[in-house]
């Protein structure tokens, strides 16, 4: 017999989606709906999150199999109809890819795939035109489509991913909005972190926080901050975040005559004390959806310096919250980071400005009220 209360399930590839961007969302939406969550995870393992939502093991890989793509695809048929929902939401290609498919397959009247940025925006060639292909077919999939910047949308639009009367972006945009209380100034952490990377207190130290990616712009970072600590001894640079292109080396390369000022950590699991301890933040990237990290790092007070593309336009206003250059551009990262390396006034009136906009217009819970408000909207019409 089917429940009383409209059934929804989420698909992602990992629980750390999940974690990471949608447990809020999650715990507000069990309060109307019945939750599932599919992901490739043990569903004893998630248990302990506290979320008031059943977990169903799917074997999704972010990688690229197509045997294995095809279980997991069966896989996610034989849940919908079993489970009969009312409402099915998409994160991340391949977990789009899956679940839109699966839903059109199975009838699930209300199809949502959540875009977060767009990785065959820096290819060219067939492989752009394969991912841009894959992109549209979710879109064609789906009865609705969420975006989580508006640059971004209008990126889709012009590249014909979706059509403009399906694509929704939710209140300002991010997929989670900031927690503020999390991601605030903190002395205390400030002063820890600094001790425990051999910081000195005086010293302006720079921060990126995030996968080491070329399309992430590390290499660019690194030749800029080179190029920065040769004529400046109080430049500290943070690089924080798994290496998962193998860059290091390379960085390190370029990095020689200033390593002894290059601190290095594989993993947070406070990124909110990593940010404490900055001066700057940095993200040059090459594409982005959004830019999170940026709009976590405004929070906690950061000016930030980052790269003229769709995505971080939305989350990082150029003069007024950070500094904007045009992508891999080493010399404009290294000017820019001279600036607020020279200037500590800008430094606090960017990074003041950035903290009550991050706190004004991107906050969890408006996020998070914005997607309550959505389903609701969509679901009654059923």
């Amino acid at each position: 017999m089917k429940s009383a209360r409209q059934r929804v399930c989420f698909v992602v590839s990992s629980p750390l989606t999940i974690r990471a961007f949608l447990s809020s969302h999650i715990a507000a939406l069990s309060a109307q709906f019945d939750v599932s969550i599919a992901a490739n995870a043990d569903p004893d393992s998630f248990a302990a999150e506290g979320l008031s939502a059943q977990l169903f093991r799917v074997p999704i890989e972010r990688r690229t199999s197509p045997l294995r793509d095809l279980r997991a695809l069966a896989g996610l048929v034989r849940l919908f109809r079993v489970h009969h929902y009312d409402l099915v939401h998409s994160v991340t290609p391949k977990a789009g890819l899956l679940a839109m498919a699966a839903a059109w397959l199975t009838r699930v009247p209300l199809r949502i795939h959540t875009f977060t940025g767009q990785v065959w925006a820096t290819r060219k060639g067939p492989a752009r035109a394969m991912l841009r292909a894959i992109d549209s077919l979710i879109a064609r999939f789906a009865t609705h489509v969420l975006v989580d910047s508006r640059s971004q949308r209008e990126f889709l639009i012009a590249n014909r991913v979706g059509a403009a009367s399906k694509s929704v972006v939710l209140a300002e945009g991010s997929i989670c909005g900031v927690d503020g209380e999390r991601f605030r100034p903190d002395r205390a952490a400030r002063g820890r972190t600094r001790t425990a990377l051999g910081v000195p207190e005086d010293a302006v130290l720079f921060l990126y926080l995030g996968r080491l990616s070329r399309d992430k712009g590390v290499l660019d970072l690194a030749a800029a901050f080179a190029a920065l600590a040769v004529r400046n001894p109080s430049a500290y640079l943070l690089v924080a975040g798994p290496d998962e292109e193998g860059l290091r080396r390379q960085m390190q390369a370029l990095l020689t005559a200033s390593m002894d000022r290059v601190r290095w950590s594989d993993h947070t699991d406070r990124p909110e004390d990593t940010m404490a301890a900055a001066d700057v933040f940095c993200l040059p990237s090459y594409r982005e959806g959004f830019g999170q990290v940026a709009l976590e790092a405004a929070a906690t007070g950061l000016p930030v310096i980052a790269s003229r593309i769709y995505g971080i336009v939305d989350a990082v206003l150029d003069g007024e919250t950070g500094l904007l250059h045009p992508p891999a551009d080493a010399d404009a990262l290294r000017a820019h980071m001279e600036t607020l390396l020279m200037q500590p006034d800008l430094r606090r009136k960017l990074g003041g400005a950035g903290r009550s906009r991050s706190l004004r217009e991107f906050s969890a819970q408006r996020v998070t009220q914005a997607l309550v408000e959505f389903y609701a909207g969509i679901t009654a019409k059923l």
